[in-house]
């Protein structure tokens, strides 16, 4: 079977690609399983400039392996707010350092826009996910979430920017909404959906 390395440690997105890519011909590791672990400097001015950095970064580790016929995927994600100019977005995992908690964050931003009224606080969550293939070929998909910025924290369920965050067509933010619910709308859901499509009929002609 194919291997499929993903350029994340974060268990949540290992689950949540597992879950949708669960009947794709495939053994879906980490880069802590794969022994291919890479920490690129993210310098893209895009989400989709970055996630490819990260992905060739895991890919040059795997070849030095000698592990050159794996698959390589990886995603960037981020919040862009409107009203702060699309911040933090790409800066989004970096906003006010790598180890300041996500509370302190949301808070922040919070702050930053006290006093936006409703129909300026419009904002989105982006995810563009890059996958190489044992050959080279590199492609890239996209997903976003829209929504607005609530007015407090609030939520269990999600990670990150989530407590903060209400979807379109809802009154809760997306922390609150359950895990398989977000899945459907999520950024992230919507990318990995278009790169299953993507990879399902490029694995259905080599096989």
């Amino acid at each position: 079977m194919m291997k499929m390395v993903i350029a994340t440690g974060n268990g949540n997105k290992m689950r949540e690609i597992r879950e949708i890519f669960a009947d794709l011909p495939l053994e879906i590791l980490s880069m802590k399983e794969a022994g291919a672990e890479a920490d690129p400097e993210e310098t893209g001015t895009t989400f989709e400039e970055n996630s490819l950095i990260k992905a060739r970064a895991v890919k040059e580790v795997l070849a030095a392996k000698g592990a050159g016929d794996t698959l390589v995927l990886a995603d960037d994600s981020g919040l862009e707010i409107d009203a702060l100019d699309k911040a933090p977005g790409v800066l989004s995992a970096r906003f006010m350092g790598h180890d300041t908690s996500y509370d302190v964050k949301n808070a922040a931003l919070l702050e930053k826009l006290e006093g936006v009224p409703e129909e300026k606080r419009t904002a989105r969550f982006v995810c563009a996910i890059s996958c190489i293939l044992p050959d080279g070929t590199e492609f890239v998909k996209r997903g976003t979430m829209e929504g607005k910025i609530g007015h407090e924290i609030a939520g269990e369920n999600g990670f990150g920017y989530d407590p903060i965050f209400i979807p379109d067509g809802y009154t809760v933010s997306s922390a609150v909404i359950s895990p398989d619910e977000k899945n459907l709308i999520s950024h992230r859901g919507k990318a990995l959906r278009a790169m299953y499509q993507e990879l399902s009929g490029k694995l259905k002609k080599e096989s």
